[in-house]
């Protein structure tokens, strides 16, 4: 039976309050930080900036933004820890009982982000109906309902040890737990084997139980979904998941660029009936959807209990949704009801349009490397270089490090082109001793690399003697006997390729 019909009615009022915005963003962004000024005007980040007393002034923005700091992670860790111990009243009302742990900073291993009761009501799942509603209405026709959904989530796997009732993990394993009853009943995996930890045991289990379904809706990163489908296709005997789903019709994708991906979907799925819709679901929130197949960006989501601010990449004072200029970069800031405050997500975005707002991911604020989901910072890297030379005597001139993707039955892995000071007892103990203190410092790679299913291990290219200079050189950088600006690590092959050939 399909239910589409059904869910067309219930979530049109969702997709037609989208187009009331316009003209409205002041109005609403207001709305929202009077909203979580009041809720967490008792907490104790509440009475140390007096949240009361901002409500109170005649321009509450303006008067948030002059006596409340901007954050990072690493400020705010000791609150969060505590709130993880069990304190109540301390970012946000009350206990907050479940964390999304997501890659650290210099500060540690991993971030643990709130997950409040008011976070998943007024953002989250809100965010997911949006999702849904505006699919619906781009594609009239869709029979979404006549199926199941495939949701491809993590677990609870950490190494805190825990207070009874208090769950730590990826925020896709508190959304599938948390999950309503009936939502529950037309998505797959079952909760079992979707908040399985170990996924030797968990993607087998996950693809054969796909693999009898009726999918017509998938949802998750595209790095670990690719993995997912090959295994179905593989169990079904099939090249193409349209021959094992033929009523396969949408992904909703997000968490890491999918242009790279894009290619390779289209060929495993029907293109008559495929449909691909990002959305910028983040630990920290929801916050943007696309709302038309057409245009890549996506729509802000101005009242989802979320007050954005948007910092000039050249610096200078962070600027209101209402203020932003189209076609400019800036870091993305915000203020939630998971208690951060004038936070830093560390991601920047590109304004495409300004009335209602519409953005895309530009990239991360650093040095990194997210091409499969595993968020790996230059510090990780630094880090990890370091361990490595220590452990087989060697010397680095300089590095670099980026993505090769897969193909040719070859599993996606890290490639990094070293130039060696002094080479290692042993190139492969020296990538082994890499990947492992990479696994030790970051939560995201260690998951991916777990029994090489999402990753393979890293992959060591010697380069000649000179090569970063040279390529210094060629990019118009002439001083090499100074500072030199070699960029640690990158999302895409671009610098790597240029790299390769100057190399040969």
């Amino acid at each position: 039976m399909d239910f589409t019909p059904i869910a067309l009615h219930i979530f049109a009022s969702r997709a037609k309050r989208t187009k009331k915005w316009k003209g409205r963003v002041e109005e609403l962004q207001r709305q929202q930080l009077e909203w979580l000024l009041r809720r967490a005007s008792d907490t104790e980040i509440g009475r140390k900036y007096k949240f009361r007393e901002i409500l109170n002034s005649p321009d509450p923005i303006e008067e948030y933004r002059n006596h409340v700091p901007t954050v990072a992670y690493d400020d705010i860790r000791a609150y969060a820890m505590r709130m993880l111990a069990g304190e109540r009243d301390v970012l946000w009302p009350g206990i907050c009982r479940r964390y999304a742990q997501s890659s650290g900073t210099s500060g540690g291993k991993s971030k643990y982000v709130p997950i409040t009761d008011d976070c998943l009501r007024r953002n989250h799942y809100p965010g997911t109906s949006d999702v849904v509603a505006h699919y619906l209405q781009m594609n009239p026709k869709s029979r979404i309902f006549s199926g199941k959904s495939l949701i491809l989530g993590g677990s609870f796997a950490n190494e805190l040890n825990l207070k009874k009732g208090v769950k730590v993990g990826d925020l896709s394993a508190t959304l599938i737990d948390r999950m309503p009853k009936l939502a529950d009943m037309v998505r797959v995996p079952g909760k079992r084997i979707a908040l399985m930890e170990d996924w030797s045991e968990k993607l087998p289990a996950l693809a054969e139980a796909a693999s009898r379904s009726n999918i017509t809706n998938i949802s998750g990163v595209p790095s670990w979904f690719l993995t997912v489908i090959k295994e179905v296709c593989k169990i079904r005997g099939t090249a193409k998941i349209s021959d094992v789903w033929p009523d396969l019709e949408v992904f909703f994708h997000g968490g890491i660029d999918f242009r790279p991906y894009r290619k390779e979907y289209e060929a495993l799925t029907d293109p008559e009936k495929m449909h691909f819709m990002e959305t910028y679901n983040a630990s920290e929130g929801f916050f943007a959807f696309q709302n038309d197949f057409s245009d890549h960006s996506m729509l802000l989501i101005l009242d989802g209990s979320v007050f954005y601010e948007f910092e000039p990449l050249g610096g200078g004072k962070p600027l209101t949704a209402w203020e932003v200029e189209s076609g400019k970069t800036y870091e993305l800031l915000i203020s939630s009801s998971n208690g951060l405050w004038r936070y830093h997500l560390g991601d920047t975005v590109t304004v495409t349009a300004t009335d209602p707002v519409k953005i895309r991911i530009a990239g991360r604020t650093r040095s990194f490397i997210n091409a499969f989901g595993e968020e790996v910072m230059e510090d990780n890297a630094n880090r990890a270089i370091e361990a490595a030379c220590e452990a087989t005597g060697a010397g680095i001139a300089n590095y670099t490090a980026g993505p090769f993707y897969a193909h040719d039955n070859k599993k996606g892995h890290h490639q990094w082109l070293i130039e060696w000071n002094k080479e290692p007892d042993s190139i492969g103990r020296f990538s082994e001793v890499l990947d492992k203190a990479l696994q030790e410092v970051n939560s995201d790679y260690q998951a991916k690399r777990a029994h090489s299913i999402f990753l393979d291990p890293p992959e060591i290219i010697t380069v000649r003697q000179g090569l970063f200079d040279d390529w210094l050189a060629s990019v118009g950088n002439h001083k090499l006997g100074g500072q030199k600006k070699i960029p640690r690590l990158s999302n895409t092959r671009s610098l790597i390729d240029q790299l390769l050939e100057i190399n040969r």
